[in-house]
């Protein structure tokens, strides 16, 4: 039986797709404009592609003043790009830490090298500040078991969200957690349609 998803339209490009497809705006109480990325929050929407061009189009134009019918506070285009992505990060963070509490996390550099060595864990978070030889050794054996990895997060951010000290390296058991933060990732992204600010 066909299931017959709710579908909006693009402030910007005007393309129509199903709503989880696409960003959801809402405005707060003082009609500041608000990401609502897990799409819960009260009041009416209104939604661009997950692409910040369309994000920054719909902005300079006034799309969402005319949407909303009436003022809509933004700080600055740049402020809101920087917001949604800011959301973007934290989800994948919490994911890692949700991961972490249920035991589905290694950590480390030689523990998850030897795990990429003998088995495949899901995904790789790899820290941005890391030295550039361990890095170099943990994206070759991630490539060559073909496991996902990526760079958003420094030692001391990936050490507080495991509850340690310094970590340079994480890696996600394959299952739920590992799945979930791939979709995070490929929105995150998406959103920057194929850039460099993900790896």
């Amino acid at each position: 039986m066909a299931h017959n998803e709710p579908q909006r339209s693009c402030l910007s490009c005007r393309q129509v797709m199903e709503k989880k497809e696409l960003l959801r705006f809402v405005l707060a109480p003082d009609r500041t404009l608000v990401p609502d990325l897990q799409a819960k929050l009260p009041g009416r929407g209104a939604y661009t592609c997950l692409k910040r061009t369309c994000l920054t189009d719909a902005a300079a134009r006034n799309c969402f003043r005319r949407s909303f019918k009436g003022e809509v506070r933004i700080n600055s285009t740049e402020d809101l790009v920087g917001e949604v992505i800011a959301r973007m990060l934290d989800r994948i963070a919490a994911y890692l830490a949700l991961a972490n509490k249920a035991g589905k996390v290694l950590s480390g550099g030689d523990m998850v090298v030897e795990a990429l060595s003998k088995r495949a864990p899901g995904v790789v978070c790899i820290a941005v500040d890391i030295s550039p030889d361990i890095r170099q050794k943990v994206e070759y054996l991630a490539e060559r078991a073909g496991i996902e990895h990526f760079s958003m997060f420094d030692k001391d951010k990936l050490g507080a969200l495991l509850g340690k000290g310094l970590r340079s390296v994480v890696a996600v058991e394959p299952g739920g957690f590992a799945e979930v933060i791939k979709k995070e990732l490929a929105r995150y992204r998406n959103f920057f349609q194929g850039g460099t600010d993900a790896t």
